[in-house]
């Protein structure tokens, strides 16, 4: 018996510097001791199903992150089956918000990915109406041009929005903004900080949100 579930999950300060790499092996072994089992592919090198939407940066924290999961049960479980055995299991840095149950033959996450949400502080001392003033000029800015791997690229077309924070935690000065996450062509919230003028090592970077193509039909 084959299943799959999608589980939204909070990456949290614990799992901060775990690379995408060993998130998903940390995955494999939450699942193992949760009495959860995996699924794995075929051929000469067969590997665990599970598959992460859009893997997170180093440093960076998810509110809501999806991966994929694919089960293969002795008795078919629920959704809130698998959900009380994670949460029964708690793993440091993995907060479980919710799990669903998808069809197999339901599209790959990473391929249905558009746009990501952003929460963006500053930790270093900030003027919030400069801070307006630079994020206007971005806004109102043709083109940005900015190097990424030694290549020439313009993130202006990547930002498809940009505010100000209207409450912060701890007195920080805060910015929100949505990305394109495309293949191909994807956003760094620490781009548009170096594009605004300020130190992109000085953040902290909290995911909020991924957004898919809308089903069609």
């Amino acid at each position: 018996m084959l299943q799959r579930f999608r589980i939204d999950y909070a990456k949290t300060q614990p799992l901060r510097y775990v690379s995408s790499l060993d998130l998903q092996k940390i995955w494999e072994r939450y699942l193992r001791r949760a009495g959860l089992t995996l699924a794995y592919s075929h051929g000469f090198s067969p590997q665990p199903r599970l598959q992460q939407a859009h893997p997170l940066p180093l440093g960076y924290l998810g509110a809501h992150e999806l991966i994929d999961i694919w089960l293969e049960p002795a008795v078919e479980l629920t959704s809130t089956e698998v959900q009380q055995r994670l949460i029964a299991t708690p793993q440091p840095g993995i907060e479980i918000n919710r799990v669903e149950a998808i069809s197999l033959e339901a599209p790959t996450l990473a391929k249905q990915v558009t746009a990501a949400d952003y929460t963006v502080w500053l930790l270093d001392p900030v003027d919030p109406k400069e801070l307006s003033q630079r994020v206007s000029q971005l806004l109102n800015a043709s083109s940005l041009p900015r190097e990424r791997r030694g290549k020439v690229y313009d993130l202006r077309p990547l930002i498809e929005s940009l505010s100000l924070l209207t409450d912060s935690p701890s007195n920080l000065v805060g910015l929100q903004m949505r990305l394109a996450a495309r293949e191909g062509a994807s956003g760094r919230p620490e781009e548009v900080i170096a594009a605004l003028g300020f130190d992109p090592f000085a953040v902290r970077i909290l995911r909020t949100r991924l957004h898919f193509h809308a089903p069609s039909g």
